[in-house]
């Protein structure tokens, strides 16, 4: 029966609720505090450069291409694929002799000896497909669109939590999702760590995974607070919490297996989008546990709450 497994607590993780509280806290303030001094530190992706790409006739490897540049002082170059393994962006800073106005014609000549040099020093066939100017402008609209592109989807988690479960979960799951962004972020402002389009990317996917791991507890805590007769709210989610507690370990343990191996065999072009996941699923496994659960109950969730409706003329159908 699920109203005896009460006894089979093994850790009172509500018992230091408080403390946790208080931990994330300060956390946040730390994070905000940094963000609003220190900023983040942009990468290319935000600012302005000239982004050169290239086609290559064979499968290209990031790291032999990152080699080629660095030994020829491009040290800031920033160099990922897309679209194909055969296709590659090459990032660079602006020359800042060069007036804004020049810029796009330097950025031809620029993605022109970029070319000559790679194909110095590749037997592929290396084809330039453009090189552009990207403006400061344009980096800062991006980065608004994707700061604008977090909120609504936190908008819309709440929205979907609270039809799936109860608005109090929803509050929950919010909050614990944004604690797990201003933390992650806050630790990218407080080392000076290069914030690009990996890193958000990196953001959004914290989003989902946080939110998996509070669905899943939040379905069972709602699991046990409809069929549990005894027990008081902080014991329920207590219950709930050490049922659920082995699915989120392993699932955090073997993501995290997987990041550490893009950390340490992917190279520079993926550095920043695993440690900022590594980041988030370790931030995000404890909000499920402590946050989302710790702002239902101080909202103070009854078993009312999620009782299941009861449609009306219920009864008169049981009259035979």
């Amino acid at each position: 029966m699920l109203e005896n497994t009460l006894a089979e607590n093994q850790i009172d993780f509500m018992g230091v609720r408080r403390i946790a509280g208080s931990v994330s806290a300060v956390l946040v303030l730390v994070s905000l505090v940094s963000l609003f001094i220190n900023g983040l530190n942009f990468g290319l992706d935000f600012t302005s450069g000239t982004a050169v790409r290239l086609n290559y006739s064979e499968p290209v490897v990031i790291n032999d291409v990152n080699a080629v540049l660095q030994s020829n002082g491009f040290d800031d170059a920033v160099v990922v694929n897309f679209g194909s393994d055969r296709d590659i962006r090459v990032l660079l800073p602006v020359d800042s002799e060069v007036a804004e106005a020049d810029q796009a014609g330097q950025a031809v000549e620029v993605g022109e000896s970029l070319a000559a040099l790679l194909q110095s020093q590749s037997d592929s066939v290396i084809t330039l497909l453009g090189s552009d100017y990207v403006s400061a402008k344009v980096g800062a609209e991006l980065a608004e669109q994707g700061g604008l592109g977090m909120l609504v989807a936190l908008g819309i988690i709440m929205v979907y939590i609270s039809v799936r479960f109860q608005f109090k979960f929803a509050v929950g799951a919010v909050v614990a999702l944004a604690h797990d962004l201003i933390i992650t972020l806050g630790i990218f402002s407080i080392l000076a760590m290069e914030f690009n389009l990996n890193t958000l990317a990196a953001m959004l996917a914290i989003i989902g995974y946080s939110l998996n791991d509070t669905i899943v507890v939040s379905d069972r805590i709602r699991e046990n607070f409809r069929r549990m007769r005894k027990g008081s709210p902080e014991e329920m989610v207590n219950t709930s919490l050490n049922q659920t507690l082995s699915r989120t370990l392993i699932t955090s343990l073997t993501t995290l297996l997987v990041l550490f191996a893009i950390l340490f065999v992917g190279g520079e072009a993926t550095e920043g989008f695993a440690i900022a996941l590594i980041m988030g699923v370790i931030i995000g496994t404890y909000s499920s546990i402590y946050v989302a659960s710790n702002v239902i109950l101080y909202m103070k969730v009854t078993k009312e709450d999620l009782m299941m409706p009861i449609k009306e003329g219920s009864e008169l159908d049981e009259i035979p």
